[in-house]
């Protein structure tokens, strides 16, 4: 996860057009907020923790002026979630000066550390980030070069933004596993993670950034393909069902379609004879359409979710995730007495999901059907999302009746691989689906390198 964006605009309020940015990303992290800007190649940062909104105003936003901006929203997956890990990083080594957003996982990270440390450069920070930051800052050549040397030594999910020497830096990792685009805001320039951030600062989408693609943007744009990409892609299949906004383009398909489409084929795989059928909001919402749809059963919103409350899943501790669960969720009267289908988009430790079905049957549902419009989650994520162990994962060693048991629902079905894919319009080969198969693109630690600085 993670939230990226980045502007080149000179004669308009960079610092702003970031800050409105990383609002439309604001669900792709809420751990910390941060802004850097970049005026006559001299850096100002800003960062902090909390939402967007908590970290900025008026006043702080006047104080950041420049012809160049990358903000970051932070979602922790390598590093803990205090204030020092929080982004951009600012690096200063022997060749350069640079400010640095990072999006996705390392999984060389550790070895890269001690190979920085080795040749005498000390990492402030517990976070990949400052990993990528550093072998930038101190190779020498221009900057093109520097962060294409960089990005040979890099294994695993990366999409980055930086400032340095007055330019503007995009990259992607050469399986594009996290999304990356490019905009045009008139004759400006514009990269952020999802086109959801395009749309609301006015620009246009141009493009995605290619796997393995490097974009240097001063007043004019040098594209290389720093390191050659990797098969087809592999973008996070995670990001089409859950990750993602739903008026965001992935690949050129509409996630909300995509996420419809997955309904439609749940129902026509598990129909369940039913009253109700309601959305474990909001990202279950597309494909509760489809269901409801598909099966013309009455849709109705059922559970009413509490806005000012953050996504339960991304919050970095356990007690956390609970307390917000008990927080974010309230039965409709109407369910008293019907048969409902609930459908969500994953499954993945069964907590939230658990505490519904309860809700519900509490409210006086007859019954709880769940339907759920992705594949179990079976094993765990080394490229930046946050179930680094697979005893976390509810369905890593249950059967679907066992987990039915276990969350307490009357039935329980999971959208097929193949029905999630197809919802896609995609080809397989084009998506990581290792949460999924445990099949990985890369090579990965097996033991759960998330968790090992997290206690610093």
């Amino acid at each position: 996860m993670c939230g990226l964006f980045g502007v080149r605009s000179p004669g308009r309020d960079v610092a702003r057009l970031t800050y409105f940015g990383l609002f439309a990303l604001q669900h792709r992290g809420q751990e910390s907020a941060g802004i850097a800007v970049s005026d006559d190649g001299r850096l100002t940062t800003l960062r902090d923790m909390g939402l967007v909104t908590q970290v900025f105003d008026e006043q702080k936003l006047r104080g950041l002026r420049g012809d160049l901006a990358i903000g970051h929203t932070r979602y922790s997956t390598t590093g803990s979630s205090q204030w020092w890990n929080a982004q951009p990083l600012v690096q200063h080594g022997s060749a350069r000066t640079i400010a640095l957003g990072h999006n996705g996982n390392l999984t060389n990270a550790a070895e890269l550390r001690e190979e920085l440390d080795a040749q005498g450069h000390r990492l402030s920070t517990t976070a990949d980030t400052e990993v990528i930051a550093a072998l930038i800052a101190n190779e020498p050549g221009t900057l093109g070069d520097a962060v294409a040397a960089a990005m040979s030594k890099l294994d695993g999910a990366f999409s980055v933004v930086a400032l340095s020497e007055g330019k503007l830096v995009a990259f992607r990792d050469p399986r594009g596993m996290r999304p990356l685009c490019l905009g045009r805001l008139d004759g400006d320039w514009v990269v952020a993670s999802e086109t959801c951030a395009l749309d609301l600062v006015g620009a246009e989408l141009e493009r995605e950034v290619r796997p393995g693609e490097l974009l240097v943007i001063g007043e004019r744009v040098e594209a290389r393909q720093a390191v050659p990409p990797d098969g087809g892609g592999a973008l996070c299949i995670f990001e089409f069902f859950y990750l993602a906004r739903p008026d965001s383009r992935l690949s050129g398909v509409e996630v909300h379609t995509a996420r419809v489409r997955m309904g439609e084929r749940l129902a026509e795989e598990s129909p369940v004879e039913a009253d109700l059928v309601l959305p474990i909001p909001d990202s279950g919402t597309p494909a509760a359409i489809g269901f409801s749809r598909a099966l013309n059963i009455p849709f109705s919103e059922g559970l009413i979710k509490n806005r000012y409350v953050g996504r339960t899943f991304i919050q970095p501790d356990q007690g956390l995730r609970e307390q917000g669960i008990k927080l974010k969720f309230n039965p409709l009267a109407e369910v008293a007495g019907k048969r409902v289908v609930a459908v969500d988009d994953s499954i993945v430790r069964g907590n939230t999901t658990r505490q519904i079905v309860q809700m519900l049957f509490d409210a006086g549902a007859a019954e709880v059907h769940l339907r759920i419009s992705s594949p179990p989650v079976i094993d765990q994520c080394f490229y930046g999302m946050d179930f680094a162990d697979p005893e976390e994962l509810i369905a890593a060693d249950r059967t679907v009746e066992e987990v039915r048991e276990h969350i307490g629902a009357t039935s329980l079905a999971y959208l097929s691989l193949e029905g999630l894919q197809a919802s896609t319009q995609r080809p397989a080969s084009q998506f990581c689906r290792a949460c999924l198969t445990r099949d990985y693109p890369t090579a990965v630690p097996r033991e759960a390198r998330k968790l090992q600085f997290e206690a610093v």
